[in-house]
């Protein structure tokens, strides 16, 4: 009997522990919580063009938060370079095109090759390498930019683009080092040095932790001028999007989210975006509900002409599938705009070869139904399988073949996990 009169105030005591604990941990988080949402509001005034500059679009009216079901949505990423010696041309080495579907929980990057040339002959705009072209828009008013620059190439590619973002590499490098480094395999030895613009490229093969400056210099690296063997710009390409795959892992891991309230500092000193303040605070509080557990990585590949690339119909038709495809629209949209149900090649590559110069896809043995041609260069990640135009190959013999002109070597494609 006595046993159990004492067992009574120490399970009192054990119990009022436990709710102290828990209260510490609730305030603590909830304190967190509220220094995160403090580090967004000063980090998204950096970030955000002033709305008046913003074109209206029927989505931004609607709040995310309050919204039941997520509506799909698109970006255009962007990376530039305004180190000292780059001579500040803005632009953009890194581009990519994103579609976002939060209800399958499902994404699709396509990346487009910075020397991939573009023909917009509608815009009034001479032929120019892809990068060219977001400089052009900021050199001629940078208030209106990112709207300008996504409103061209969603006309291009046939993809609307809700949103633009353009992230300075020195805000990637110390948005790395604030995650302590990336855990990388280095598929090759990278030797470039370039005292015009401080570039000093020193890697070595293998599997090694990179700190920001090492993984800018992987996501870049190209030529050689020190004995290294070159790349190509699709192999480049499939770095960058490797190196994308593990930051996004890393900051949604427990450690990696410790640190945003850096990182949103990193972010408002080197982030621009076209999204509205109040839209982008919205973004951040449902990221669970948008980050994707599948994302499907798609190359475009081509041939050098000169010093652009030319690119391949079937790949860039698959990729285009793929975007639109994941925003809940037709895989094709040149076809209904040319009035015609029949066949993608035909109405499709007229429109496509006006702005893009591509080189037609090779028409199937119709004796063998048998032997399916992979189309495109994608890789997955996630638990579920690629779907839509494109299927997975591998990018190492087609880089090959993209860069044969450049007597370059290719790197390997990288598989993302």
């Amino acid at each position: 009997m006595s046993m159990s009169r004492q067992s009574k105030p120490k399970n009192r005591k054990t119990l009022r522990n436990t709710l102290i604990t828990l209260a510490v941990i609730g305030a603590g988080a909830l304190g967190f919580a509220g220094y995160l949402l403090h580090k967004a509001d000063t980090a998204l005034k950096q970030m955000s063009q002033p709305i008046e500059t913003v074109s209206q679009k029927p989505s931004d009216t609607t709040p995310v938060a309050e919204t039941k079901e997520l509506k799909p949505m698109s970006f255009l990423l962007a990376g530039v370079d305004s180190r000292d010696g780059s001579g500040g041309s803005m632009n953009t080495d890194v581009l990519m095109m994103v579609s976002l579907n939060p209800e399958r929980r499902s994404a699709t990057v396509v990346s487009i090759p910075r020397d991939f040339e573009l023909k917009p002959k509608a815009f009034g705009i001479s032929n120019q390498k892809a990068n060219y072209y977001y400089a052009y828009y900021n050199n001629q008013d940078k208030t209106t930019s990112l709207t300008k620059t996504r409103e061209f190439f969603g006309s291009m590619f046939d993809v609307p683009l809700d949103y633009m973002a353009v992230i300075d590499f020195d805000g990637f490098r110390e948005v790395v080092d604030e995650l302590g480094g990336l855990d990388i395999n280095v598929d090759m030895d990278m030797r470039y040095v370039d005292t015009w613009d401080g570039t000093n490229i020193n890697l070595k093969k293998g599997l090694q932790r990179l700190d920001g400056k090492n993984t800018l210099d992987f996501l870049r690296y190209r030529k050689s001028n020190r004995g290294t063997e070159e790349s190509s710009d699709i192999a480049r390409n499939e770095r960058q999007q490797l190196v994308l795959d593990k930051l996004l892992n890393k900051m949604t891991s427990l450690g990696g989210i410790a640190q945003w309230g850096g990182i949103l500092e990193i972010a408002g000193r080197n982030v621009k975006t076209d999204i509205p303040a109040d839209t982008l605070r919205k973004f951040i509080l449902s990221f669970q509900k948008l980050k994707p557990d599948h994302i499907e990585f798609m190359n475009i590949d081509g041939r050098w002409d000169g010093r652009f690339i030319v690119p391949k119909e079937e790949d860039l038709t698959a990729a285009i599938a793929a975007l639109r495809t994941q925003l809940g629209l037709p895989s094709d949209s040149s076809t209904s705009a040319a009035g015609s149900s029949s066949t993608v090649t035909g109405s499709t590559y007229s429109i496509l070869s006006t702005k893009f110069g591509i080189d037609p896809a090779q028409k199937k043995p119709a004796s063998s139904p048998g032997n399916s041609t992979s189309t495109g260069s994608s890789t997955s990640t996630g638990s579920s399988t690629s779907t839509g135009s494109s299927t997975s190959t591998s990018s190492s013999s087609s880089s090959s073949s993209s860069n044969s002109s450049s007597n370059s070597s290719v790197t390997p494609a990288y598989k993302s996990r």
